[in-house]
């Protein structure tokens, strides 16, 4: 889908700060903030898509897309999207979508577009789900066409050829038009205009040589599968090893590494595996190798587990991007979440366990995708994902604290990007942090009130916003809470608010928490964080 490092210039850099974000996400993956369950903190936003389906181009926040599937740096600053239901590929430059290669030539009763099978210039030329999508060093594109069965050139000139492939569906090896695929999905493209191609239903890799030339690396699966009784269709396999003897089980995602090696998302069988091409070997490098497949099951279970990667679990891994310190990121589809594979630990960037599928844009556990099926990195370190059954495309920030956060003694608190001064310093109680309740409020935008019970003459403190109210007692372990009419609710707390030098302390996690906000705590620097958990 990509040049492994080909990365983007500075007009899509000023794009990103200007669409998704702020001086407190610059930090790349393995420099952000990491929170207290071991999750890196980050914020997921929409940059690219209101949602509807369609070919719309224009302002990028109104821009329509269906099923966009694979994302490309171009050397102008540009992104180029795979839209594989539109049958076009689009160019996401700055806050702008626009047309560059591919076009409608008819739609369905359903007004879907249909796709075809056309060479020529970009703005004539048609494609049918064009998915994966990489380049060369001289800026020549490359498409996995999947449903034309065949690998298409794009030009800098903007010339559409087919460069293997004839539309036809088979696995065949030769040249140009001779060689057939089934169903390709990804592209993997070296500086020389060699081509590693993941076709999918042959469960196989193929090299495309510069001159169109198509070679099979691995042995293709003689596996078959009777899905219903006396109906058999053919299957993936699984086997690691040598290379010559390897087998896949619906390979969909590819990525060249700085070795010029091969990751490659083996989605049947819910593994990463590795292909050294000097040493002529494929090796399991995240999910557990020891797969069984039964006799009637086309694909090894999906589930979900971060850890070890010889333990960790996925479902359905599709796009794959390699970064720049060696580790490779995943776009984990049907656990509708980004992976991180470094080090033999594979973490979770976006999304968490038992997951459901949605759209919203906010913190990187409260955020939902559905069906991402590529990511990639952007200079400053920030992410895009092709969030395919959303129609949008995605940006992930990661967190870094603001300036002059540093470990000099003291507890300080955030409010996103922004330190919260406080009149008094914060301080702990018996393991909480506890902050005057007055400043903080107001730095969320709460009133606060003050009350004393004539009955009983506890003294109570009240936040007012919107419609919600959150109410303390002092010297009493609990906070009330009232949405709109609903009846008042009651939780215990650990530590008690308490007045001190005529201030009233609250605990802020508790506090901020019944807000409805994500707190988060640095130990390095003794700081608390506090964000909004959605942002839209």
């Amino acid at each position: 889908m990509k040049i492994t490092f080909k990365l983007m210039t500075a007009p899509l850099l000023a794009a990103s700060l200007l669409l998704g974000g702020t001086s407190a996400f610059g930090a790349g993956i393995d420099q952000a903030v990491v929170g207290g369950d071991g999750q890196r903190l980050a914020q997921v936003s929409t940059v690219a898509g209101k949602g509807d389906l369609g070919e719309s181009n224009g302002k990028a926040s109104d821009a329509t897309f269906r099923a966009p599937w694979s994302l490309l740096a171009l050397d102008d600053g540009s992104v180029l999207v795979a839209d594989a239901r539109s049958h076009l590929l689009r160019k996401l430059s700055g806050a702008d979508v626009s047309a560059f290669a591919g076009i409608t030539i008819e739609k369905d009763a359903y007004n879907y577009p249909i796709g075809g099978f056309m060479d020529g210039k970009a703005a004539s030329a048609v494609f049918q789900e064009p998915k994966g999508l990489g380049a060369d060093a001289a800026g020549n594109v490359y498409v996995a066409d999947s449903k034309n069965h065949a690998i298409r050139k794009i030009d800098k000139s903007g010339s559409v050829t087919t460069l293997a492939g004839s539309g036809v569906i088979g696995s065949k090896d030769g040249k140009g038009k001779d060689a057939s695929f089934q169903l390709p999905q990804d592209v993997a493209v070296t500086a020389d205009g060699t081509v590693y191609v993941a076709d999918s239903l042959n469960h196989a890799i193929r090299r495309i040589a510069p001159d169109g030339t198509v070679t099979t690396l691995n042995a293709l699966s003689t596996r078959a599968v009777e899905v219903v009784k006396g109906q058999v269709v053919p299957a993936g396999d699984f086997a690691d090893g040598a290379l010559q003897t390897a087998k896949f089980n619906e390979p969909t995602g590819i990525a060249l590494d700085a070795k010029g090696n091969l990751y490659v998302s083996d989605s049947g069988n819910q593994l990463i595996r590795y292909i050294d091409l000097s040493a002529g070997t494929v090796t399991t490098v995240a999910g557990d190798p020891s797969v069984k497949l039964g006799k009637t099951e086309l694909y090894v279970a999906g589930d979900f587990a971060d850890g070890d990667a010889a333990q960790a679990k996925f479902n359905f891994p599709k796009g794959l991007t390699v970064t720049s310190d060696g580790g490779v990121l995943i776009a984990d589809s049907l656990n509708h979440s980004i992976r991180y594979l470094k080090d033999g630990t594979v973490v979770t960037v976006a999304g968490e366990k038992d997951q459901y599928e949605g759209n919203a844009d906010g913190t990187e556990r409260n955020a939902r995708l559905q069906h991402p099926a590529d990511v990639a990195v952007l200079p400053d370190g920030s992410l895009l994902v092709a969030d395919a059954y959303n129609n949008r495309i995605r940006q992930i920030t990661f967190y870094e604290l603001p300036a002059g956060m540093t470990a000099d003694g003291t507890i300080k608190v955030v409010y996103g990007n922004r330190p919260i001064d406080f009149d008094a310093l914060p301080e702990l109680s018996n393991g909480r942090t506890m902050v005057p309740v007055r400043v903080i409020a107001e730095a969320l935008g709460f009133e606060v009130t003050f009350d004393e019970n004539a009955q009983t003459g506890e003294r109570q403190v009240n936040l007012g916003k919107a419609g919600t109210t959150v109410g303390l007692t002092i010297g009493k372990a609990e906070v009330r809470k009232t949405v709109q009419a609903a009846p008042e609710s009651t939780k215990s707390i650990d530590v008690a608010p308490y007045i001190k030098d005529d201030r009233t302390y609250v605990p802020v996690r508790f506090f901020a928490e019944e807000l409805g906000l994500d707190v988060q705590w640095d130990n390095a620097t003794s700081t608390v964080i506090l964000r909004d958990k959605l942002t839209r």
